[in-house]
């Protein structure tokens, strides 16, 4: 098959290409220089000969859209259905990245699927239009929703950590909230796994197995990096205020990929320890 990445060149994008390659598949990997999503007549240029489109293009700087959110709306919205709509009349498979921000946050219990939109910050908001728009367009497509993620491509919590540490006597991080951290190259093998299966579209949800806290996974990081976890102490969200409010639950379920007979990824802790070599090789 033809694949064209869009936002190919970010941390979820580079694993893509690594993937896709490994595969023997053909693909264009697109910046923002060479397709800006909020231009229709570029987006339709650049998928006309694609069989799968993956859509990583998004603003995804949380706190600078409590500010600018007319500027990520027109990437995460109006970019998302310019990109549906095209892949629409082309006849192309689109594969739409989203986040856990669309989510209420709150509860105890993964999310589902299905759960309604319940956005708390600008950027949820955004991401939730866009996602809306790519299902109206673009029935077919699948829309991934994923959290926390980690990769070898991009700054991350992962590499941020293990700065710190270099740095810092002792660290604090939030304990109060939870999530699921995830390899962008685990999420990559399984959007290919996803599109290969030929399963319906629909949301389906893009995260590691398991759940823990932004504490707990930092004490984990250090652990495996032959650190003293007891070096990260815990603070509560309000201890630590941020213009955006994140999400206290960001689990989210698998059920889709279940239902699906998709594999999902593995343990979130698992993962980590298969990929802190990769993701800090070279810092």
């Amino acid at each position: 098959m033809r694949w064209v990445l869009l936002g190919g060149h970010g941390m979820l994008g580079q694993d893509l290409q690594s993937v896709l390659a490994q595969a023997g598949e053909h693909f264009w990997a697109l910046g923002s220089a060479d397709c800006d999503i909020r231009v229709p007549g570029a987006v339709t240029h650049a998928v006309r000969d694609a069989d799968v489109v993956v859509n990583c293009a998004a603003w995804t700087a949380v706190d600078k859209a409590e500010e600018h959110e007319g500027e990520a709306f027109m990437i995460n919205a109006v970019g998302a259905h310019n990109v549906a709509v095209a892949c629409a009349a082309a006849g192309v498979r689109l594969v739409h990245v989203s986040t856990d921000y669309v989510m209420p946050g709150d509860g105890d219990q993964p999310w589902p699927e299905d759960a309604p939109q319940a956005p708390a910050s600008a950027y949820g908001r955004t991401k939730a239009a866009g996602e809306w728009a790519v299902r109206q367009a673009s029935p077919d497509a699948y829309v991934v929703r994923t959290a926390w993620l980690y990769g070898a491509g991009g700054g991350n919590f992962v590499k941020t950590m293990l700065r710190l540490a270099g740095e810092r006597d002792t660290l604090t991080v939030v304990a109060d909230q939870v999530g699921q951290p995830t390899w962008t190259r685990d999420l990559a093998e399984l959007i290919v796994r996803l599109v290969n299966s030929g399963a319906p579209g629909g949301y389906y949800h893009g995260t590691s197995s398991g759940s823990t806290s932004w504490h707990r996974f930092a004490q984990e990081i250090f652990t495996l990096s032959g650190l003293e976890a007891r070096r990260v102490a815990p603070i509560t969200t309000d201890q630590f205020p941020v213009p955006a409010p994140r999400p206290a639950n960001s689990v989210l379920g698998h059920d889709a990929f279940d239902s699906n007979g998709i594999e999902p990824i593995g343990p979130w802790n698992e993962r980590l320890a298969a990929a802190l070599p990769v993701v800090t090789r070279g810092t």
